[in-house]
């Protein structure tokens, strides 16, 4: 059975065919899924569909890009969102530089609040990084990060921040990039990492898996990029899928928590 990392079901992407879908997987071999929100909106939405379905769990957390949205008082009814029961990791959050928007000064202060947030709760940390490698990793470093974990959420970076990261004790979040025939320098990272730390991702319904890539993706896909992980990795596929699942387990469920 397969856990999905990191997906966003709550995306209008999904509005015309959510329960089929979602009905579907575990029928299709994925036993987890993990619901990630982005926005002050999404957090809601994604209460909704751990409250709904037995096998999706979620994080509360609001990505780089939405800061700007962020004050005193909506952070307070955040941390009261995140201590519902399926609610697993603060994230996504982070940095992008790539699209700079808001300021990095914004961006900053909100990361270390929701960290020093995952913290007082005991919740890991899922974590975008889009062009901010150095910074993510000393305000993960400096904020002490490794007392709770964290995933690097679709993983970008080369083998050097990789190994930065995995120092930490961070997991490395593989999604449908590493098929790409210009993935070159995931495929790398992959060869390179140890295959403990290691989790199967699809930011559905983004980044779709090659032969799929430019269509919506769903978890449906993860099979496409654990294949790919054991062809890199020369292992066999049962494997990546048995030890990718362990990872994630642990992570999420903390203590050997039965869920």
């Amino acid at each position: 059975m397969i856990f999905e990392t990191h997906a966003h079901y709550d995306d209008k992407a999904f509005d015309h065919d959510r329960e089929d879908l979602l009905n579907l997987l575990p029928k299709e071999g994925i036993e987890y899924v993990v619901n990630v929100s982005a926005s002050l909106d999404t957090v809601d939405n994604t209460i909704a569909l751990v409250d709904k379905y037995p096998y999706i769990y979620g994080t509360v957390g609001i990505h780089p890009s939405d800061t700007g949205a962020l004050n005193e008082e909506n952070f307070l009814w955040l941390k009261e969102k995140a201590k519902h029961p399926k609610i697993v990791a603060i994230g996504e959050i982070g940095l992008d530089y790539y699209w700079d928007e808001p300021e990095r000064e914004i961006q900053k202060p909100w990361f270390e609040r929701q960290i020093e947030l995952a913290k007082e709760l005991g919740l890991p940390l899922v974590i975008h990084s889009r062009d901010a490698a150095n910074d993510t990793y000393q305000i993960l470093k400096n904020s002490k990060a490794d007392e709770v974990g964290a995933i690097i959420h679709c993983f970008s970076y080369g083998v050097e921040q990789a190994r930065q990261y995995l120092n930490m004790g961070c997991y490395l979040g593989i999604g449908g990039v590493v098929t790409f025939t210009n993935g070159k320098k995931l495929k790398e990272v992959v060869e390179y990492a140890p295959l403990d730390r290691l989790v199967l991702e699809t930011d559905s319904p983004y980044l779709s898996p090659v032969p799929h890539r430019g269509k919506r993706n769903t978890s449906l896909n993860l099979p496409l990029i654990a294949k790919e992980i054991s062809r890199i990795k020369k292992i066999d596929y049962e494997t990546v899928v048995s030890v990718t699942h362990e990872n994630a387990r642990k992570f999420y469920f903390r203590e050997g928590l039965s869920k």
